[in-house]
């Protein structure tokens, strides 16, 4: 028999070299909060009040170009492109006056007609997003771009949901760092609820409750907006009795909408919050503006009535990225 010939102890010192843990190796230190703004992009949202500091939206393409029948496309009616797409420049111009940083989502298949409605491609927790499985059939996939758009600018990415789930980013709400409602209902299932509230219970929010979305409400953002550290607008015929009790319970006034039609022609509560008591909404909700003025709210508008006919306003075309 031959004998065996080799170096074990040569062998051995693989383990000693820095990829191994040897001289020259350093940890990573600190937490994925430490690093937003250094490894990763600054963004988190910890309040849907704080202020506005960063967006995703996509500028209506081609994909508006051309839509055979408005109801396929999910619209309320037919859309001007050329229209559409001047309002939505004057929007992102407002925004970017009021010193909010506007990323756009560059590209997107030319059958998805509903895709500037950025806010339910994902939502924001404090440390990172979490990636929607959009409902319908004809948005399905929309999400991914928005995805590679995230993490194209820096945003870490710690939940996608999926398997069966099913959900939408607006119906998220983030009262504020204690507190996070995810709706349960047309857009977002039980599966899909379950894993968004488990990805916010991982980053340390305290309390975050599943509730139901009353028949024939889209999302929990039509039924509920946040406009200051304490002053919840709300649509009273259709927000859950959780909700209302649980912010009385962490010190909330409430504004009840205060016309039908303002309600659900004018999607007056459809409005973006840019810093604490300061929004910007659609034009032309005379009587919900002067009730929220009443209450120390500074309001502005923008027109965007030819957009809204896709079935959304500023809330639903605002990816939020950062806010505070």
């Amino acid at each position: 028999m031959v004998a065996k010939v080799g170096r074990p102890a040569d062998i051995l010192k693989q383990n000693e070299d820095s990829a191994h843990g040897g001289d020259g190796w350093v940890p990573r230190e600190g937490t994925m909060p430490s690093e937003l703004g250094v490894l990763w992009s600054d963004c988190g949202v910890n309040a849907e009040y704080g202020e506005l500091r960063s967006v995703l939206m996509r500028c209506p393409g081609p994909e508006i170009d051309d839509v055979s029948d408005y109801r396929a496309a999910l619209w309320l009616g037919e859309i001007d492109p050329m229209r559409a797409r001047g309002q939505h420049d004057a929007f992102v111009d407002f925004y970017r006056s009021h010193g909010v940083q506007v990323n756009f989502i560059e590209s997107m298949p030319e059958d998805k007609p509903n895709a500037y409605f950025c806010r339910d491609h994902f939502c924001m927790t404090q440390t990172g997003a979490i990636i929607a499985r959009m409902a319908s059939h004809s948005r399905a996939g929309e999400e991914r771009y928005s995805a590679a758009a995230l993490a194209m600018h820096g945003v870490p990415i710690i939940h996608s949901v999926h398997g069966d789930g099913l959900f939408e980013g607006a119906d998220v709400v983030v009262a504020n760092e204690d507190l996070v409602f995810v709706g349960h209902g047309m857009r977002s299932n039980k599966s899909g609820a379950e894993q968004v509230a488990a990805a916010f219970r991982r980053v340390g929010v305290p309390q975050v409750e599943i509730v139901q979305i009353p028949y024939g409400c889209g999302h929990i953002d039509g039924t509920i907006n946040i406009v200051d550290r304490d002053l919840a607008m709300v649509y009273p015929t259709q927000l859950s009795w959780v909700v209302y009790e649980t912010l009385k319970h962490h010190g909330f006034r409430f504004i009840d909408l205060p016309d039908a039609d303002e309600a659900q022609t004018g999607m007056a509560i459809n409005v973006v919050p840019l810093a604490p008591g300061v929004i910007v909404a659609p034009e032309g909700n005379t009587i919900t503006k002067a009730l929220l003025e009443r209450n120390g709210v500074e309001v502005f508008e923008v027109e965007v009535d030819e957009l809204m006919k896709g079935g959304g306003s500023v809330h639903c075309m605002t990816g939020v990225i950062k806010r505070g």
